[in-house]
């Protein structure tokens, strides 16, 4: 369950006097209770009713020149703040199942029922209308290898929503939920933590009723791109791949290279040998997934040497 923020009504703040704030070098999204602290800035900026109309307006007459530069998100996400390595600001919209948007475009795009957890923490308020349901769950990072279909103790807390004014803390690698949708079309303000390591900490789907992880949700730029380097032959690149499958600090990386280097290799037995090395690391993570690699390869030898 994430951590609700008790913070006393206060008078409407503008953003640039928030991201002033937020840029006290005191201010560690990384550090829980410093997050949370910050909890009274986003409240202070909930109060305000006019910023966000004004800087939507804004971004029309300007043909949305920086949501396209700045906005990595889809159209449901409003870039409100981006200039720091350590956050970023946003807004959500949330439809109901009566909006026309979420009639054309359904549950997907929306992240409703895909219980999932985050891999960096954020604050978030809410800012109009009555607020996304969740289910909460919460549980122990501690001694997750992250396999799907690993057993993780899931343990439920309850059925919530993010009323208007309430301040909520999601704390990384430990606050699940599955989000479902609002009874009427509703808007959050979230601060999200930011982190260069961020893409290569992991961050999981779950089957709740199971109590597994289903699967892992991020994928980074770097491990479509091991998939093109392990086919070449000149030059380094296989040398490359290597190296990211004997060194490379996230363990999801090192096996991507591993699994990219048993694609490429000439037969099925060359590649079944280089995912071996896997299955023999003193990482759980990277051998388990070898293992399951292998099994799959095996599935499906037949098919792979016609």
């Amino acid at each position: 369950m994430p951590r609700i923020i008790d913070c006393p009504e206060t008078a409407p703040l503008e953003l640039g006097d928030v991201i002033a704030a937020l840029n006290d070098p005191a201010f560690d999204p990384a550090d829980e209770d410093s997050f949370a602290a910050a909890g009274v800035l986003l409240k202070g900026l909930a109060a305000n009713r006019q910023f966000l109309a004004d800087i939507a307006v804004a971004e029309l007459k300007d043909r949305c020149v920086r949501q396209t530069r700045e906005n990595k998100y889809s159209s449901q996400v409003i870039m409100l703040h981006r200039a720091s390595e350590k956050y970023f600001i946003r807004a959500n919209f949330w439809p109901s199942p009566r909006d026309s948007l979420f009639k054309a475009s359904g549950t997907s795009p929306f992240f409703y029922h895909v219980p999932h957890d985050h891999n960096f923490s954020f604050l978030t308020v809410g800012y109009l209308g009555p607020g996304y349901w969740s289910d909460y769950y919460e549980y122990d990072r501690e001694g997750v290898v992250g396999v799907p279909g690993e057993k993780v103790n899931l343990r439920f807390v309850e059925k919530a929503k993010l009323d208007l004014g309430k301040v909520m803390l999601y704390r990384a690698h430990r606050d699940v939920h599955d989000q479902l949708p609002a009874d009427e079309m509703s808007i959050s303000i979230n601060i999200m933590e930011a982190s260069p390591r961020q893409p290569f900490l992991d961050q999981y789907r779950f089957d709740v009723k199971r109590c597994e992880i289903a699967e892992i949700l991020n994928r980074t730029a770097t491990e479509a791109l091991l998939a093109i380097a392990a086919t070449q032959t000149g030059g380094n690149a296989r040398d490359l791949v290597e190296s990211f499958a004997a060194h490379h600090p996230s363990e999801r990386i090192r096996f991507a290279a591993l699994r990219e280097l048993a694609a490429a290799a000439p037969g099925v037995d060359e590649g079944l040998a280089v995912l071996d090395r896997g299955a023999a690391s003193p990482s759980p993570f990277i051998a388990a997934m070898s293992v399951r690699e292998i099994a799959r390869v095996q599935a499906g030898r037949g098919w792979l040497e016609r």
